[in-house]
Order: structure tokens, then sequence, then C-alpha cells
């Protein structure tokens, strides 16, 4: 039996976020904002009044001790009540209090996790830790998570005739005034009316939820009712901005942002305006707040279809999105590749090994197959390198035809195309080859393996349809990874001094034979992995997210309207002096205590909110083991010389073709 978590002091907060976790969508129960905001603070002051620092009742709210709590959470609207002189009801505290919500909320959630309450995931999602119990305060286990415990403990209150603690009936207070109890229980008309009686019987709660109620139904709090115009790029404007001749999207819409603010459109010829988010302030609205109002699903419908899938992974919204994410998790986690990182090498090197001193390369090329040799082998047990420009070619050509819609449907039914779809039935022929149950025995698990788990136990959220799509994604991981290997491998091989830095952690690693995964810690390849985030910085792969509007919303003083189909440039920060000073320069330093700037929200390589890029720390180790294993071996060197970097901009970014790498020198012989 796994340990109980003890018996230990969870604010009101802790309890009432706890409630409010959603476990089947890793996120809250979608509650308006504004509301949210409200009932956080509201959930606060209370918390202060069951701890004496406060008193408060329906006509106002008074300062008793202005002694700390301890809790942060607390102690910042503590101080603001105390440093006021004159004294006010708690409606009005609620509407002052209400710019700490987020923060509040934020702290809140991360001392769960600090207590091993929650797990945090990327994409901001939460769950309840795995195997936590909840022991009570007599040592009783409960078979149930804390968070469960406390639901439970609160229906009980609702479906029984006991008189509820004073916490308790606070927390039913303030998820009555949420109007989220039909979505926890089952109610009938006894239980609603017990719920109201309930709401009348402690002081405490029934002043807070009226003050919460007031500032809930103002409508000037929650919105401005006067919507800017939306301006618009001219395109003669656009066309002669040089930035939009060098196909580096997040440096244009970065000056597109400075000239026009935060939100802007463009319109196309004989086409519908573009709208386009883009700031520091964007990025920290999207990951919040955008799951309530945006989606992709009806954005990827005509590219499923050119799969035969439905469904897929970047067309998923909710309970679904959720649990397939958190089901292949252990397929795109850094564990996995630390696990198989010989193959890393033996695949490296056995590419590396037809390289010739004095030779130059084709750097796309070069990337994408080095990468792919790997990934294959990793994720799917066979060799694609004879496939894999066919499927990459037909995936880029169908994001252009039925997602991007910048060339004509009928570019995708051309008999060349045709001849590359025929690609994608020959890796699936290879994937049913060696998947069997006697070849698989006693081998490491690998992606497909849990492809396949999947569809077993899921298998409406991956039917056998949708599986030539996932199976051809490990070869586009390989275009994605490999482009952005591309870049890094470039910055490298243009920065000499920060070649040899790299050079003498990978000499370290390697100076005992080959490293295992675990070896390759934070301060291992600390000037690698510094060099990686600036790359990922100056050269994102993917710079911008399309989403369709499901729910109005106002943001920045713009209202975006529903049925509008939003661009989010995130990485556009990636280029505003304010996110990251003098952001032209390429600067690994921006990464150390105590400037740390990738740790503000305009930092967004691997996209924002629930799809941020499930292979993130895969994709960064991975990166990184390429690079270091390269500088063992060999001293690359940009090629042309007088090479300008170009960039092509659509589907993704990516180092134009006429880049090359020279094979400058070997530094010693690889191994057999």
């Amino acid at each position: 039996m796994n340990d109980p978590i003890e018996s230990q002091p969870l604010s009101l907060l802790d309890e009432f976020i706890l409630m409010l976790l959603d476990e089947e969508s890793g996120y809250f129960y979608q509650i308006a904002a504004h509301k949210m905001n409200c009932v956080i603070i509201g959930a606060a002051l209370a918390e202060l009044s069951l701890l004496s620092r406060i008193d408060t009742d329906v006509e106002s709210l008074l300062l008793l001790d202005p002694t700390e709590t301890g809790n942060p959470s607390l102690d910042i609207i503590l101080k603001e009540i105390v440093d006021e002189p004159v004294k006010h009801n708690a409606q009005y505290w609620i509407e002052k209090l209400i710019s700490h919500a987020e923060t509040i909320t934020d702290l809140t959630l991360e001392n769960l996790v600090n207590m091993g309450i929650l797990e945090h995931h990327r994409g901001d999602f939460w769950t309840v830790a795995a195997g936590k119990l909840y022991a009570d305060v007599n040592g009783d286990d409960e078979d149930a998570s804390l968070s469960q415990f406390i639901r439970i403990r609160i229906g009980k209150d609702i479906f029984s005739d006991d008189i509820p603690d004073p916490r308790d009936i606070i927390i039913i207070c303030l998820i009555e005034t949420c109007d989220i109890f039909p979505l926890m229980f089952k109610l009938d008309k006894k239980a609603e009316e017990r719920i109201e009686l309930i709401c009348r019987m402690d002081l405490i709660g029934r002043s807070m939820a009226d003050a919460v109620k007031e500032n809930i139904n103002n409508p000037l709090l929650a919105t401005s009712h006067v919507s800017k115009k939306i301006p618009r790029v001219s395109l003669p404007r656009l066309l002669f901005n040089p930035l939009a001749r060098t196909g580096n999207l997040p440096a244009l819409f970065a000056d597109l942002t400075e000239q026009y603010g935060p939100v802007f459109e463009i319109a196309p010829p004989f086409s519908k305006p573009n709208i386009f988010l883009s700031g520091p302030e964007i990025n920290r609205w999207a990951r919040r707040h955008g799951r309530k109002y945006l989606t992709s699903k009806n954005l990827f419908s005509d590219f499923e279809k050119v799969y035969g899938a439905v469904g897929i992974l970047p067309a998923l919204d909710g309970a679904d999105h959720f649990r397939y994410r958190k089901t292949m998790t252990p397929a795109y986690s850094r564990g996995r590749l630390e696990g198989q990182i010989d193959v890393v090498f033996s695949k490296a090197r056995e590419y590396m090994a037809n390289w010739k001193v004095g030779e130059s390369y084709p750097a796309r090329d070069l990337c994408r197959k080095m990468i792919n040799a790997q990934m294959s082998s990793l994720s799917m047990s066979i060799d694609t390198q004879d496939i894999m420009d066919d499927i990459i070619a037909y995936k880029e050509r169908a994001l252009s035809t039925h997602l991007l819609h910048i060339l004509p449907k009928f570019m995708l039914k051309t008999p060349g195309m045709k001849r590359r779809a025929k690609a994608i039935g020959v890796l699936m022929e290879r994937v049913q080859s060696v998947h069997t149950s006697a070849q698989r025995a006693g081998c490491p698990r690998n992606f497909v393996d849990d492809l396949l788990s999947l569809n077993a136990n899921y298998p409406l959220l991956m039917p056998e349809s949708n599986l030539s799509f996932a199976l051809s994604a490990v070869v586009l991981a390989s275009m994605y990874l490999g482009d952005g290997f591309n870049f890094a491998l470039y910055a490298m091989a243009s920065h000499p001094e920060l070649y040899e830095k790299i050079r003498s952690e990978a000499d370290a690693l390697f100076s005992n034979g080959d490293p295992t995964g675990k070896d390759f810690t934070p301060s291992s390849i600390e000037v690698t992995d510094r060099f990686i985030n600036e790359c990922l910085r100056v050269y994102p792969i993917v710079p911008m997210t399309m989403r369709d509007v499901v729910n109005t919303f106002t943001i920045e003083g713009y209202e975006i309207p529903r049925g509008s189909r939003i661009n989010i440039a995130q990485t556009a920060p990636h280029y505003m002096e304010d996110s990251f000073p003098d952001p032209l320069s390429f600067d690994i330093d921006r990464y150390l205590p105590p400037r740390n700037e990738h740790r503000n929200p305009g930092y967004a390589p691997y996209g924002l909110g629930p799809h941020t890029c499930l292979g993130a720390r895969w994709m960064t180790l991975h990166m990184a083991v390429n690079l270091l294993i390269i500088a063992h071996y060999f001293t690359l060197r940009v090629y042309p010389e007088d090479y300008k970097l170009g960039i092509t901009a659509f589907p993704s970014m990516k180092p134009d073709k006429k880049l090359k790498f020279h094979i400058a020198e070997q530094k010693r012989e690889l191994p057999v």
C-alpha cells in the first residue's frame, strides 16, 4: 500500500483549489476568469477570518491582528488591509484585491506541488500525485486522493443532515457562487435546497459569498464595454518591411507589435484579414485562459482527412486531449531517451563515418538524416532513411494546402504528391513487420508500443484510422528536430569560442568511454544547455500558433469575436527588448542567474498552454547529445564562407537550402 499523505494543515485556499480541479481534464472547472478571480480573493479573505486576522460580516471588514501568517498567498492581501487607514466592507476588498488573484492562485498551486499533493505537467496541467492517499485526523486511511477526500467530505455535507464544519460551509458558499456544483455532483431538488440552507448557516461564508456575487454581477469590473478598433497593417508596409524578406517571422512580428500594438490585422489579397496577437502579456493570457476561448478542432479537420484520420492530437481539446497526453507522456519523455542513449551514440557514429575531411554537405539533408537515423530506430525499430524525404514533402504540402491555405488544394493531388503519399503505406508495412509479440519480447519499450497500447485501451481516442498519421509523426519529428539541430549547428560553427566550450564539455563526458543518459546533468552540459536555449530563442522552428475562437473574449482592450481565426505569434517576444535586452545579440549568458531571461512569459519556443510540445525535454536533450558528439569528433565550418543565413519560413522555419557544412577537421577516430 502506498504511504498516505500525513495530516497537515491545508489552508482553505488549498482545499478550495483542490475542489475546483477536474482530474478528468487536468485543469480547473471552466469558470469565467473574472468570476474565478473574485472567488479566489473571497476564499483568501475567509481564511484570514478563520485565522482571526480579520473579522467580517455583511456590513464591514475589520483588521484584528496584523501579524503575518507565513502563507505568502494570504500575506499579500493582509498587507494591503493593514496599510489601508479607512475601514471598508468585503465587497470593497474583493474589488480592490482582484488584481492579486492570479498570483495567489499560482502560489497556492506551487505550494500544493511542493507538498507532493499535486503534480504539474507540461502545458499547465495538474493531477493529484500518483498513489497518494489521505490520512484523516484519527489516523484512518481513506482509499481516496486528497482532492477526492475533500470532495467526498463536501458531498457528505450536502447529502446528509449533519451540521458542516464552518470551513466546509465557506467552501460550499463560494463554489455555489461559481454555479459548478451540478458538474461535481448529481443534484436533486432536496440537495439544491440543502446547499441553499448551508449557505445561510455561517456569517463569514454568507458575507463572502454575497460580496463575491456583488463583484461578479458588476459588468464594469469584468470587461470594458469600449472595444478598441483593431489596427490593420497595410500590404505595402508589410512587403517593404526588411524583416519580411529575411524569413525571420519572430523578428517581423516583434517589429509589427512595436508599430501597431499587441493586436493587429494583416489582410492578404483576396482573403479575409488575419488577426495576430503578439507580446509577453498575450503569452501569459494564452497560457492561463486560452483553453476557455480557443480551439484547434476545426482548424485541422481538412488536414486530418488527408491521412484518413479523425481526432489527431493537435486537434483535440479538453479531457480527451489531456488523456492522450497523459497516456503518451512516457513515449516523449527525457527519461525514455536517457535509457537508450547508446542507440543515439551508435547511430550518430554510423552516420558520421561517411563524412570526409575537406568535403561540404547540404546542411538540411545532413541534419535531418542524422536525426532520423536515430529517431526511427529509437521510436519504431526500423530504418526510414529511404522514405523520409517523401513523407516530409507530403506532410509539408498537406499543411500548405489544407491548413495554411497558401497553395490551392489540387497541389496535393499532383502525380508527384501521389507517389510520395505511398511512402506512408511503406512505413506502416515496415512497422507491422517488426512489431509482433515474438519480435518485441525483451526489447526496450518504444513509441510504437505505447501507441498500440493506446489503441488497445482507448480505441476511440486512438483509432486504427489514426495510426498512419501517428507513425508518420516520428519521421516528421525528425524534420522539426533536424531543422532545430540545423540552426544550432550553424550557430555553433559561426561562434568558434562557443564551439570550443561545447567541445570541452563533450571531451569531459566521453573521457572514460561513453557516458550514460544520467551523466547528461545540468552541471555537465551547462554551456550546451544555455547555448540550446539561445538557439531556440533566436531560431524557433514553429514561430506562431493558429487557433479558432469559440467564445468571444477581450484582450488588451480589443474584442475578439467568436468565429474568428487568430494567429498567436508566441515567439515575437524573443525579439522584444523588454523580454530579451539586445535581442539581436546571440548571448548564452541570458540564462544565467540573476538574468534568467527564459523564465519570463515571452520565452515560448515550444508553444503555449495545453498544446505545448509534449516532447520538449526529449528534443532539448537529443539536440544537446548530437551537438556534443559532433564537437567531440569533428570541426565543422559554415560553407560558403561568406554565407548569410537565409530562412525558409513556411510551413515551419528552417535554414534555406544554400547552407552547407564543411568538414574542416576530424579531432579523433570514430570507434569501429
